[in-house]
């Protein structure tokens, strides 16, 4: 079975030729599935591209105006190509006639192959370029720590529960915190206020009468 492919990047853009292409080359007008998108969103981003991935068999062939028309990148088009060839399906394009099946157009699929490569190192150098001169200006990379008055606020709305005989497991699930960060940061808290002087022993001896007195959980012993 023959399908179509068209893709715009824009409501100024006009689909128009791409699918009269498509139909002078004989593809079923219901058999022509068409993308409106901006960015350079991969295939399976792209609502029609995912549906027609998923609605083509093996033995279909699937035509494109110009080969440009399966991704915004270089390293897109090859990726889309070779998804298509994984599945089985013949791929055409129109106005470049390039056709993964004959000589030339693999010689044409692997000099995109070695242009998408190249795109993606240059792009990662760019990258970490572009970090190493943020470092330099003192730009900090990963992901922030809680911030102090929100951990203080979850601590003294667990303590209020577990006051109220609630369970150490319920006050960290209603927080959103598990069991072991509660504990912690109780730990980290009771450092705190006793002048941050502790022992790993103590640590350790403090978590154990947190977690027996009053924080073990219901119906299971000290």
């Amino acid at each position: 079975m023959i399908f179509g492919y068209t893709r715009v990047s824009s409501v100024l853009q006009d689909a128009a030729l791409q699918r009269r292409a498509l139909l002078a080359a004989g593809v079923d007008e219901k058999h022509i599935f068409s993308d409106e998108i901006t960015g350079a969103s991969a295939a399976a981003a792209r609502p029609a591209m995912a549906k027609l991935l998923d609605y083509l068999r093996p033995g279909d062939e699937l035509l494109v105006w110009r080969i440009d028309r399966l991704g915004r990148s270089v390293a897109d088009m090859v990726a889309t190509v070779e998804l298509l060839q994984e599945k089985g399906v013949k791929l055409r394009s129109l106005v470049e006639q390039i056709d993964p099946d004959t000589p030339n157009g693999r010689l044409i699929l692997n000099f995109m192959a070695v242009l998408a490569e190249h795109e993606r190192q240059l792009n990662s150098e760019r990258t970490k370029a572009g970090m190493a001169a943020a470092r330099a200006r003192g730009v900090k990379f990963g992901r922030k720590g809680p911030d102090a008055k929100t951990i203080a606020a979850k601590l003294a709305i667990a303590k209020s529960m577990l006051a109220q005989n609630a369970s150490a497991k319920e006050a960290a699930k209603a927080i959103g915190w598990s069991r072991s960060t509660l504990y912690r940061h109780l730990r980290e808290q009771e450092a705190a206020r006793s002048g941050g002087v502790t022992t790993r022993a103590r640590a350790a001896s403090k978590y154990a009468v947190v977690e027996t007195l009053p924080f073990r959980e219901a119906g299971h012993a000290g």
